[in-house]
């Protein structure tokens, strides 16, 4: 009997998310994007994950521009994200009137699935997702981050009856279908075959199978799941495909031909497609960079790091100058993942567990750790899958013993309602619902976007498209926050913090300007300069020899200061919060004194070693 088998494309989200840390950008997706619809794909996956934190961080694109374009290329196929449960697509819980929002305008803009998981696979924490997204009236497919603590299924964590349970507990909730999200690409291909052998008896819902090439195993193991009866499997075009990412479609497509799983999709068309994306891809060699010559990392077996969080490490520690301690890091992680309580290693858990081990490594074990790792220690991101370690918690909390207080309750009932202060905070730049989601998922970065989108500071080149050198900016991409405008006869003046952008129709297209005034009445959102210090992006402060700087740690930005200029301290006392690796570290004066500089503005990004604060005696 015919069962053919339906795919799910992850080229434009996962897929340069495991393998280039999500730096794809709009305008390089888009040739191919009409292509992909026309193949009769089940879905595509197209948004959530990290996409929307890149590219209004890095990439100075609009997100809720990017999911519109697409559905406008790709209007037959149903779109797909990856939603974070409770946590959206940021690191931390949102309060449930922002979990409403975010779905709903979600679903509105162009969003016909979502894939909802919670990186503890923790019920509590996507309650408030399913309602948000049964009311929306899309379809809610509920994901079970796959994990194994023994190499294999089984043990007494990660086992059959684990699974199973957690399946029916899902579907119970409403479901429309059960997805495995292996991350890590440790699923072995019998375990899956006898995973969804139990599954397939009591589940009355497709399952789907999400899974990595990182171990080598992908291929085989979507392969045996698909004897077992598996409906539907996640896949992307060749130049995107295996490493940390995805098995290929069009090994997949023809495997199946002329079988009862037949796909049914087009292979000279996938074959035409993935040529294009290979020339693409020309233009993002440095995001493409391996420091390993292996194809496949057999020792995920053991680290278990999922795609995504594995180019961002290598990106991190780069960045760091300590990509030669790379293995290190890695022979860290499954020690710090168990003291942790072997929690699956998904965002924000892998996040976690991933700069904590770059922390022990870099720093001596749990000398620095972050805010976020003290608050999944009380219970703040669920219930962990095992108890931490108690020697850990004490070193974790050592600065501040009474602040290890853990809750028992669901961890987003504490949480305040969030968009009417955040509507507050961005009243003077935006009152649009985009942009104070967007201001709402990060503060920080997504503040230092609503002033690039709204012309209120100019794009840093480091966010501007590069040549295939990383050498000088490429092009201008549709869809990115500031596009370029005609020029003048004369020698154009200096853009005024008044600039304000503006989209012009003429016919069938589009030009998106900027326009300013000839005098503006005042330089209104123009960047301040530093507290007490040198202005930001000056030269760093002078410091005396009886002076304490405090450094950067490693590559980051500056989220905010904790004290002000001229106040006292105390050795210990925190300084300044700093977000590294994507996880927020308090970094505590050195020495007793006075607060003497604060070198840059909240918002600014940082190099290892810059000097962040000076503590005089």
């Amino acid at each position: 009997m015919a069962n053919p088998i339906k795919i799910t494309d992850t080229t434009f989200r996962d897929a340069h998310q495991s393998l280039m840390a999500t730096r794809l950008r709009m305008a390089d997706m888009e040739p191919i994007a009409a292509d992909m619809d026309s193949l009769g794909l089940h879905s595509a996956e197209v948004w959530g994950g990290a996409t929307f934190d890149v590219a209004t961080r890095y990439l100075a694109e609009n997100p809720w521009e990017r999911l519109r374009t697409f559905k406008r290329l790709m209007p037959k196929t149903p779109l797909m994200m990856l939603l974070r449960g409770q946590n959206l697509v940021g690191y931390r819980n949102y309060a449930n009137d922002v979990v409403d929002a975010f779905i709903k305008h979600s679903a509105e803009t162009g969003i016909d699935i979502f894939r909802v998981f919670d990186a503890l696979n923790d019920e509590r924490n996507v309650e408030q997702v399913v309602k948000a997204t049964k009311a929306s009236g899309k379809h809610l497919q509920m994901a079970i981050c796959y994990s194994v603590t023994e190499g294999r299924m089984g043990g007494p964590i990660y086992n059959l009856d684990y699974f199973v349970e957690k399946a029916r507990s899902f579907q119970d909730m409403g479901a429309d279908s059960i997805c495995l999200k292996d991350m890590g690409g440790v699923m072995a291909p019998y375990d899956a075959y006898e995973l969804v052998t139990a599954l397939k008896p009591i589940l009355d819902v497709p399952i789907q199978l999400h899974t990595h090439y990182t171990s080598g195993m992908a291929s085989m193991t979507a392969l045996k799941a698909i004897e077992a009866g598996i409906d539907i499997v996640d896949a992307c075009l060749a130049p995107l495909a295996l490493r940390t990412s995805q098995p290929a479609v069009e090994p997949i497509v023809v495997t199946l031909w002329r079988t009862e799983n037949d796909t049914g999709l087009d292979l000279q068309k996938l074959l035409s497609m993935g040529d294009r994306l290979e020339a693409i891809l020309l233009n993002y060699k440095k995001e493409m960079e391996s420091p390993r010559a292996a194809v496949i990392d057999a020792k995920v077996l053991s680290h278990q790091i999922p795609g995504g969080m594995a180019s961002n490490l290598i990106s991190q520690l780069r960045e760091a100058d300590a990509l030669d301690r790379l293995d290190e890091v890695l022979l860290e992680i499954p020690r710090t993942r168990k003291e942790l309580g072997y929690p699956p290693l998904v965002t924000p858990m892998s996040q976690m567990v991933g700069s904590q081990s770059v922390s022990n490594v870099l720093f001596g074990r749990y000398e620095m750790v972050s805010e976020q790792v003290r608050d999944y220690a009380n219970g703040l991101y669920g219930k962990a899958i095992r108890e931490l370690d108690p020697q850990v918690v004490e070193l974790a909390f050592k600065a501040d013993p009474e602040g290890h207080n853990p809750i028992s309750g669901r961890a987003a009932d504490s949480i305040e309602p969030e968009m009417d202060a955040a509507r507050e905070a961005i009243k003077d730049i935006s009152s649009d619902e985009e942009d104070v989601l967007t201001y709402a998922m990060y503060p920080t970065t997504g503040l230092r976007f609503l002033r690039i989108k709204h012309g209120l500071e100019p794009v840093p080149d480091e966010m501007k498209p590069k040549d295939a050198d990383g050498a000088k900016p490429a092009r201008a991409p549709q869809g990115s926050a500031v596009q370029p405008v005609g020029r003048g006869t004369g020698e154009a003046p200096p853009k005024s913090a008044n600039v304000r952008q503006f989209n012009v129709y003429v016919g069938d297209e589009f030009f998106r300007v900027e326009v300013d005034a000839a005098q503006p009445e005042s330089a209104i959102g123009a960047a301040s300069p530093a507290v007490g210090g040198a202005p930001g992006g000056g030269d760093e402060p002078s410091i005396s020899t009886d002076e304490s700087p405090i450094v950067a740690p490693l590559p980051g930005i500056v989220l905010r200061y904790e004290v002000e200029v001229g106040v006292q301290v105390q050795a210990g006392d925190p300084v300044v919060v700093l977000e590294a690796m994507k996880m927020e570290n308090t970094l505590p004066s050195p020495v007793a004194g006075t607060v003497r500089a604060l070198s840059l503005e909240p918002g600014a990004t940082v190099a290892k070693d810059d000097i962040l604060a000076i503590i005089a005696p």
